[in-house]
C-alpha cells in the first residue's frame, strides 16, 4: 500500500479541504480522517475511510480509551484501524473494474472472496483467483502463500475433497514462498497451518511466533498459535491469545475461528454453558464449518439438550466433505493422535462423550 507520510497529511489538519482535492494533490484513492475528543480521563477517537473519487464513506468506527497510558491507547487504536482497513481496502479494490487484469488484481479478488462466509464454493472461487494470479506470475510469493493458505484452511475446516492432495500442494507452495522470502509473515502463518494439518502441533508454534515477531498485529498468527497451544495442552494460554485477536479486529470476517477456539477450550475444560455461548457465536459467524457444529452438538448433549445436539450433528455430517462425522472411530482416525495426552483425555470425557449422547455411533 502506498501511504502518504503523516508530516504531509498534517498539512491538511483543521483546514476546509475536500477529499477529492486531497486525492488530486497527493495522488491517493482513499483518505482516512477522524478526530479525538477528551472528557476527563476518557478519550474517544473516531475514524472514517473515504473514497476520494466518489466522496463515499466506506467505513467508520470509534474507539474509547483512558488517558492513563496514551501511548498504549495510540498503539491500540492504530492496530485496530490497520486491521479494519486491511479488510475494507481489499474488498473495495477487488471490486474496482480493471481493463487488463494482472496478478495483483487476482490476488485481491481471491482475498475478497474469503471475506464472505466460508463454504466449499467460497474456497473454490478463491483458489481459482489465486491459481490465475500464479499462472500470470509463477514467482509471486504472495500468490504462492495465499493459494497455499486456502488449500490448507480447506483441509483444516474439513471441506477438502482430497485432503492429502490439498495438503501436499499447500506444503510445496509455502516452502517455495519461504525459500524466496523468509521474512514474509503470512508465509510463516501458512507453514504453521500446514504443520497443524499434519498434527505437528509443537513444530507449528515457532512458525506462528515467527509471524508475530514480523507482524505483532496478525490476527491469523494469534489464532493459529491459540489452536497449537490448545493441542499441546496449554489451555490457560488459549483464551488470552484469542481475546487479543478479537480486540485487534472485532469485525473480522474470520472472527468465527476465534469464537470457535474459545468455545473448544471451554468444552475441553467442561465449562459447558460458556462453551455453548462461544460455539453459538461461531456458528452464527461461520455457519458452514462442520467442526463448530460437531462441538456444539457435543456441548448441547452434555447439557441434556439431545434434540438440539442431534440437529447440530446432522448439520456437521451434511456440511463435511467426508465421512468423519459418521462415527467416533472415523472422527478419531481423521483427528490423529499426535496431540497432548492431557487433551486426548479431556476430549474423550467431553467432546466424544457428548457426541455419543448426541447419537454418533462408535463404529
Amino acid at each position: 500500500m502506498f501511504v502518504i507520510s503523516r508530516n504531509t497529511a498534517f498539512t491538511y489538519r483543521n483546514k476546509p479541504v475536500d477529499t477529492k482535492q486531497i486525492g488530486r494533490e497527493l495522488g491517493v484513492r482513499y483518505v482516512l480522517e477522524g478526530s479525538a475528543r477528551r472528557l476527563g480521563n476518557r478519550v474517544r477517537v473516531t475514524a472514517q475511510l473515504v473514497d476520494v473519487e466518489t466522496d463515499a464513506h466506506l467505513w467508520a468506527d470509534r474507539f474509547d480509551g483512558s488517558t492513563e497510558d496514551l501511548f498504549a491507547l495510540q498503539d491500540e487504536v492504530t492496530r485496530q484501524i490497520a486491521n479494519a482497513l486491511g479488510v475494507q481496502l481489499i474488498a473495495t479494490e477487488a471490486a474496482r473494474p480493471t481493463e487488463h487484469t494482472d496478478a495483483l488484481d487476482y490476488i485481491l479478488r481471491g482475498r475478497a472472496a474469503l471475506l464472505r462466509p466460508r463454504r466449499a464454493e467460497t474456497y473454490r472461487e478463491a483458489i481459482d483467483f489465486f491459481e490465475a494470479a500464479l499462472a500470470l506470475d509463477p514467482q509471486s510469493v504472495e500468490a504462492q502463500s495465499r493459494l497455499a493458505a486456502v488449500l490448507v484452511i480447506r483441509v483444516l475446516s474439513g471441506m477438502a475433497d482430497s485432503a492429502a492432495v490439498d495438503l501436499a500442494r499447500a506444503e510445496a507452495l509455502v516452502d517455495q514462498a519461504l525459500a524466496s522470502s523468509a521474512r514474509l509473515a503470512h508465509a510463516h502463518i501458512v507453514k504453521g497451518h500446514v504443520l497443524r494439518a499434519q498434527n505437528r502441533w509443537e513444530e507449528a508454534i515457532p512458525e506462528y511466533e515467527a509471524a508475530l515477531a514480523l507482524d505483532q498485529n496478525s490476527v491469523y498468527a494469534l489464532t493459529g498459535l491459540g489452536w497449537s497451544k490448545l493441542a499441546t495442552g496449554s489451555l490457560d494460554e488459549v483464551t488470552p491469545l484469542l481475546e487479543q485477536a478479537i480486540r485487534l479486529s472485532p469485525r473480522d470476517p474470520d472472527i468465527g475461528y476465534c469464537y470457535s477456539l474459545i468455545g473448544a477450550a471451554h468444552l475441553l475444560q467442561s465449562h459447558i454453558d460458556d462453551a455453548i455461548v462461544w460455539l453459538e457465536k461461531a456458528r452464527s459467524a461461520s455457519p458452514a464449518v462442520p467442526f463448530d457444529r460437531s462441538r456444539l452438538a457435543a456441548a448441547y448433549a452434555l447439557r441434556g439438550e439431545t434434540g438440539r445436539a442431534a440437529a447440530e450433528l446432522a448439520e456437521a455430517q451434511g456440511l463435511s466433505n467426508d465421512d468423519r462425522f459418521s462415527s467416533i472411530a472415523r472422527l478419531k482416525a481423521k483427528a490423529g493422535s499426535l496431540v497432548a495426552p492431557k487433551i486426548r483425555a479431556l476430549a474423550e470425557a467431553t467432546y466424544y462423550a457428548g457426541l455419543r449422547k448426541a447419537g454418533m455411533p462408535e463404529e
